[in-house]
């Protein structure tokens, strides 16, 4: 299992890799400059998690060893079975999680089915 050090510079790298999001404005260059790409000190990224301060006066937060975060945060990340798959599924195989999500997706199905009657008419 990886760390939550290296999970979360492998999301930054990806990020980063990605370039903007779509219909994000492109940075503009003034005739006669090169675009300035900044460089971040790997000391730094070690250190905090670039990019996660969403204060003004705030400062990013550190990351910490894995044994300091609550165990709920290393399955934030686990994949969970889509619709199709719980459909497949026998009922009563299922546990009260997987119920649950079975009946929110399939609200969430129907009610985009029924939108999409309504807008035709």
């Amino acid at each position: 299992m990886f760390s939550v050090r290296a999970r979360a510079l492998h999301a930054i790298q990806r990020l980063r890799a990605a370039g903007p999001a779509k219909g994000a404005p492109a940075a503009k260059k003034r005739k006669g400059e090169a675009q300035v790409i900044p460089v971040v000190a790997k000391e730094l990224r070690e250190k905090a998690t670039l990019g996660a301060n969403i204060l003004k006066t705030g400062a990013d937060p550190p990351i910490l060893e894995d044994s300091e975060y609550p165990p709920w945060v290393f399955n934030l990340l686990d994949k969970r079975p889509a619709l199709s798959e719980l459909e497949r599924r026998d009922p009563e195989s299922l546990d009260e999680k997987e119920i649950m999500r079975l009946l929110k997706l399939d609200n969430r199905r129907r009610i985009k089915e029924n939108n999409a009657v309504r807008s035709k008419e």
